[in-house]
């Protein structure tokens, strides 16, 4: 008769947790780490609206072109910072082989930005031809429309 060394012959059902929590929380701080990365262009205080429309869905695109105007003296398309002179170029680059309903700028200005800034970022992107440009704000939350 032969002796068993080391415990019972009988196999363990139950479920090991410990390797399980290891790898979700190396996945929790993965996700905690990238996610900050996946933010496109630059950070912008958007101005709320009363009742806002739906969202066009092409604005979250990576073609699309989106200038940001934190303050009044930065202008970004995408994460680059451009002056005002250059920038007008730099969209017409960008917007180079597409159709002319393909062709809209969208721009996010922060609440303390200028209207004035606004408007010369709007004449230099009309003069590359570029008749549609999409202003960004924020959502207002209730969704009633009311204050």
């Amino acid at each position: 008769m032969g002796m068993s060394i080391g415990g019972t012959e009988e196999y363990n059902s139950d479920i090991n947790v410990t390797p399980m929590v290891d790898v979700m929380l190396v996945l929790l701080i993965i996700f905690m780490i990238v996610t900050p990365l996946l933010q496109q262009g630059v950070s912008v205080n958007l101005p709320r609206d009363m009742v806002s429309p739906d969202e066009d869905p092409d604005i979250a695109k990576d073609t699309s072109v989106v200038i940001a105007i934190p303050d009044n003296s930065n202008f970004y398309i995408g994460k680059e910072q451009f002056p005002l002179d250059a920038m007008g170029d730099v969209v017409k680059r960008r917007m180079e082989g597409r159709t002319p309903d393909k062709r809209i700028v969208y721009i996010k200005s922060g609440v303390d930005v200028d209207y004035g800034r606004v408007v010369q970022a709007i004449e230099t992107i009309r003069r590359q031809d570029i008749d549609k440009i999409g202003l960004v704000a924020d959502k207002k939350k209730g969704g009633d429309g009311q204050n």
